[in-house]
């Protein structure tokens, strides 16, 4: 029943990006001609607006000859995804959220692929390539990935430096209380 749970909430996470991406990137293909932009505010547009962009590579544009690499990437991610997720202990949710918005990101994108043989970008800020949402819950899900990993690396290095102190840890503590007493 434990199993069911997890994928239930990796499951139900990644759907909510996966729906999200999908919606959008739908929006923008019925609505805007390849390479036009909307702002909700014409004085926005120069720094924020949504264009139908389309990219054959990776996220913001990246390698755009690899198309048919990242698919299988993308599938070979997710199914490493799907099957470590369980193993990761019910305590460690950043990483399990983590995990959840990597498989959301890497099945959107997947989907963008399969369907329609080229994946649709629409986020344009400033100069910064175009993205999507997909994208974003890639990047995002890496980054808390990477600070739970050395959050968790440093405190096993705390711990283990604790451990190898006389006293475990408490020494700080007696030679206070010896001070006082003396």
């Amino acid at each position: 029943m434990s199993k069911v749970r997890d994928y239930f909430v990796l499951l139900g996470i990644a759907g909510l990006v996966i729906a999200s991406d999908q919606w959008v990137k739908y929006l923008v293909r019925t609505h805007l001609e390849r390479g036009e932009a909307w702002s909700p505010f014409e004085w926005l547009l120069p720094y924020v607006r949504i264009i139908h962009w389309t990219n054959k590579g990776a996220a913001f544009g990246l390698f755009q000859s690899g198309g048919l690499i990242f698919t299988i990437i993308a599938i070979l991610v997710s199914v490493a995804i799907i099957y470590y997720y369980p193993r990761v202990p019910s305590s460690q949710v950043a990483l399990r959220f983590a995990l959840a918005l990597q498989l959301g990101g890497a099945l959107g994108n997947l989907t963008d692929r399969l369907v329609h043989g080229i994946v649709t970008d629409f986020i344009s800020v400033g100069s910064f390539p175009v993205f999507n949402i997909a994208d974003a819950s890639i990047s995002i899900g890496s980054a808390i990935l990477i600070a739970t990993m050395w959050i968790e690396e440093r405190r096993l290095r705390s711990e283990s430096v604790e451990d190898l102190t006389p006293g475990g840890g408490d020494e700080d503590e007696a030679t206070e209380g010896e001070s006082l007493a003396g």
